[in-house]
């Protein structure tokens, strides 16, 4: 059977175009590495999500090879399933979008040119993007009704234009705390703004409105309230959905993707052939695909004859800090407040998104405050000792747990900025460890620049002023270059130069007319906000690109 379009994974990146191709009458299939979960297999079971693989492979059966760059130029081979470390973030329909807490900001006007408005940084590859906010507004906005975005617009400096007012959804109930961080952010002179969440406040579009148990970051969402690519969009298109299908390998002649072969959960081996093939399984493991798939055209690779597939990967960069209120210094009425059960902390600032520092301008970044994660296993674990450093067990550890969840609570920040892409930090395959499908693993080459040490720790100060300001105690906080997991983005960049990027400004491979990659491969730089609200955008760009392309192949 011939489909109009295969696209492989469904987070996302090829959520959008299931959905935009699909409900336009096109014939698509999606192939999905995970298990198709609804909102009724999701719980709050902090043992399965904190101590067991729920939702991302077996390390025995599928991992990666870290190598790790000290700034020495040392480098240390780390095999993912001795040391327990990996990449993955979310193996099922809908992929890791199911596990996201939703903060959604949009990029700024200037993050699509990072190099002409900030300039060239010694040991970085920046570029400028080859589309403009003004490319991708409408599609921002299309996000916001479509998938379901929250929120309260208020002016601050660095507020991005929009074609609308306002979010299509009013913001979700607040913490009392809020009235705390506000003031503090006033009299420091900062502008604090409601954090806009991809979760819906009450039922709209189909789903339930939110349950308010904060358990957003890394669990599914049992209500439908959070924008899910599985929750907004595969569970109203009519693509077909092929779970457990690992696709390993995908074929082409000179300059057409022929076939897209994966193994089902029986190892059995199965080729799909379409007009069009979208690569949307992540960004390490797309990059991981394409370099797996060579041939006689493309002997480096599928549309790799550039050398560029794999390099350049970006992380967020920045860090988190936190500050714990104590009960013996609030008012009972404070008191009563800092304890309110369920109710978010939507708080952000974009005070310093950019800044000067003797002389020079930075780009600078976000900064989300948030209550520490609900989950009850993380949180008593952080009870273990004593003020001497000793372990603590029985009674003596029951009290202490007591006293410090019942009396006490944690307001975290996490800040970030841009990852600066560099030559050191990218994707390969590795010559030695093969997965469960007998196929090479990622191999991931991580180094980060100093700069973006730097800019993270200046925004960490700012936030730790307004802990202090606020009244907070035990507060501290950690920048550094560990890259997060579940914040990755690059291998694919797309940009005007064949010779310096894969894809071109519409996502489509320079090399190969049929072959597009629509994750957060394509960014070639990342901005100062989390990923996945541009993600989105993005890819209902390319959709509509794709929509055109298949009309002009029907007639």
């Amino acid at each position: 059977m011939m489909y109009d379009v295969c696209i492989i994974g469904s987070g996302a990146g090829g959520a959008p175009i299931a959905y935009e191709l699909s409900n336009a009458g096109f014939n698509v299939v999606v192939l999905e590495k995970g298990k198709d979960y609804k909102e009724e297999d999701f719980s709050k079971d902090e043992l399965a999500v904190s101590r067991r693989s729920m939702f991302t492979p077996l390390l025995k059966e599928e991992q990666h090879v870290i190598n790790n760059r000290a700034d020495d130029g040392t480098v240390t081979r780390y095999v993912g399933s001795e040391v327990d470390w990996n990449f993955w973030n979310g193996s099922m329909v809908g992929g890791s979008s199911n596990l996201m807490s939703g903060y959604f900001h949009r990029m700024k006007p200037n993050d699509f040119k990072l190099k002409s408005v900030y300039g060239e940084i010694d040991g970085a590859n920046v570029v400028d993007w080859p589309i403009s906010y003004e490319d991708l507004e409408p599609y921002y906005d299309k996000v916001e009704k479509v998938v379901g975005v929250s929120g309260n617009i208020s002016k601050h400096k660095f507020a991005e234009p929009r074609s609308t007012p306002n979010f299509p959804h009013a913001k979700l109930e607040e913490n009392g705390v809020t009235k705390w961080f506000d003031l503090a952010c006033t009299n420091l002179g900062f502008e604090s703004f409601a954090t806009p969440r991809a979760v819906l406040p009450h039922a709209a579009l189909g789903r339930n409105g939110c349950y308010y148990s904060n358990f957003c970051g890394s669990y599914g969402c049992s209500s439908g309230a959070k924008g899910s690519a599985r929750a907004a969009l595969l569970q109203k298109c009519k693509a077909e959905i092929i779970t457990e299908a690992f696709v390993y390998k995908l074929d082409s002649d000179e300059s057409k993707i022929t076939t897209a072969y994966y193994y089902d959960n029986n190892m059995f081996t199965h080729a799909i052939s379409a007009k069009i093939f979208v690569v949307a399984a992540q960004a390490i493991e797309s990059a991981r695909l394409l370099l797996n798939s060579k041939n006689m055209y493309f002997p480096k690779g599928i549309a790799n004859n550039s050398g560029e597939v794999g390099r350049n990967l970006i992380f967020s960069a920045g860090g988190s800090g936190q500050g714990r209120f104590k009960f013996e210094n609030l008012s009972e009425q404070q008191q009563k407040e800092l304890m309110q059960p369920g109710l978010f902390f939507n708080r952000s600032l974009q005070t310093w998104y950019d800044y000067e520092e003797s002389s020079k301008k930075y780009k600078g970044g976000t900064i989300d405050f948030l209550f520490e994660h609900a989950n009850i296993v993380s949180r008593a674990s952080r009870e273990f000792y004593n003020d001497e450093g000793d372990i603590i067990w029985g009674e003596e550890l029951q009290k202490k747990m007591h006293k410090t969840l019942t009396t006490s609570r944690v307001l975290s920040f996490e800040v970030f900025n841009d990852w600066l892409p560099t030559d050191e930090c990218f994707v390969s395959v590795d010559d030695e460890v093969k997965d469960k499908f007998h196929m090479p693993v990622g191999a991931i080459n991580l180094w980060g620049h100093k700069h973006d040490v730097k800019v993270g720790e200046h925004l960490a100060k700012k936030a730790v002023q307004v802990l202090k300001e606020m009244g907070a105690e035990e507060i501290s906080y950690n920048i550094s270059s560990a890259p997060p997991p579940n914040l990755v983005a690059g291998g694919c960049r797309f940009g005007e130069n064949p010779k310096t990027s894969v894809l071109d400004k519409n996502c489509k491979t320079h090399e190969l007319e049929n072959l597009y990659v629509t994750d957060a491969s394509f960014m070639p730089t990342g901005g100062s906000v989390p990923y996945t609200w541009t993600i989105y955008a993005n890819s209902f760009r390319v959709a509509d690109k794709i929509i055109a392309s298949l009309n002009k192949i029907k007639y």
